[in-house]
């Protein structure tokens, strides 16, 4: 669980502020850049500095803690020759007043052993439900991002765990403590990590908008032995061109040790509601093997709406 938790939020933002910036220096000179990116006489250096320090994704799924809206949530768990064993299909609903918040199920289908004992029976539904449900009353929560530190040491049992989920999901250019075989592969600044990676700066449109699109691939020329050192298969990231906001990402990662192994698509899209950034679609595609745990086969979809 530990290991399902932690990698499902390897990627909201690409790197941590906590390296040098001289590691910006060494990523610039390695990029390549398209031939519109090299007309649009970009600052490169600026560029990636600026994404290195991004906080726009983070922020965006802080703000659902201050706001209202409305979730069509869609899980699927799939057996070993892709029928469904388990759903649930249901439209909730978070409400914020006085500071706090709640959420209502307006309508619930479910299929299969998805609920055992009054609660959810695979850690891909609690993964889901970690991010998009809301369980009880919550006050005094905020959406604030600047200065924000986890300290994982010194947290134990499942508290450890969120707190490496979240530092994974946030700040995935950061060595993560306590994870298993991968924890010093995932720091992309890292001189021996960041030459496994091709980097690259293209133009496009998305969501309506010119953006920048910035994608960090696996080598084609790697040997074996530093294939098997690669957990991004890939991350491309669209930056709207004119503000930076982060305005969609898709992820590929992948790994394989004795103890467990993963193959995870994920693609985030956002949208803009007044000043807010929030997410608007999050769908994942993931095949999970934990020791000891059966394998899950997940697939599902969030489609946020009716801001308020």
């Amino acid at each position: 669980m530990k290991i399902l938790f932690a990698f499902f939020f390897v990627c909201l933002s690409i790197f941590s502020t906590a390296q040098e910036d001289t590691s910006v220096i060494t990523l610039s000179k390695i990029t390549t850049l398209s031939e519109v990116v090299i007309r649009s006489d970009l600052d490169v250096v600026d560029f990636l500095q600026r994404v290195k320090n991004d906080t726009t994704f983070y922020k965006a799924f802080k703000n659902l803690r201050v706001l209202g809206f409305t979730s069509l949530n869609d899980i699927k768990m799939m057996d070993k020759k892709g029928g469904i064993k388990a759903s649930l299909q249901s439209k909730t609903r978070q409400n914020r007043m006085d500071d706090c918040r709640t959420m209502e199920v307006l309508e619930e289908k479910t299929s299969g052993d998805m609920y055992k004992d009054g609660g959810l029976n695979y850690y891909t539904a609690e993964l889901y439900a970690s991010l998009f449900f809301t369980r009880g009353k919550i006050c005094n929560d905020n959406n604030i991002v600047k200065g924000v530190e986890r300290n994982v040491r010194s947290a134990k049992g499942m508290e450890k765990h969120k707190e490496q989920l979240k530092m994974m999901f946030f700040n995935p250019g950061k060595k993560i403590p306590g994870i298993p075989f991968i924890g010093d592969k995932i720091d992309i600044f890292d001189p021996d990590v960041l030459k496994l990676y091709s980097f690259s700066i293209d133009m496009e449109e998305m969501g309506g908008q010119d953006c920048y699109v910035f994608k960090i691939q696996p080598r084609a020329d790697l040997s074996s032995s530093q294939r098997s050192k690669i957990v991004f298969d890939n991350i491309t990231t669209w930056f709207g061109a004119k503000n930076m906001e982060i305005v969609a990402r898709n992820y590929d990662l992948s790994y394989k040790t004795p103890a467990y192994d993963f193959n995870v698509h994920m693609e985030v899209q956002m949208m803009k509601f007044g000043n807010y950034l929030v997410p608007q679609v999050l769908r994942y595609n993931g095949n999970w093997d934990v020791a000891l745990k059966k394998r899950e086969r997940g697939i599902f979809t969030a489609t946020l709406f009716d801001f308020k």
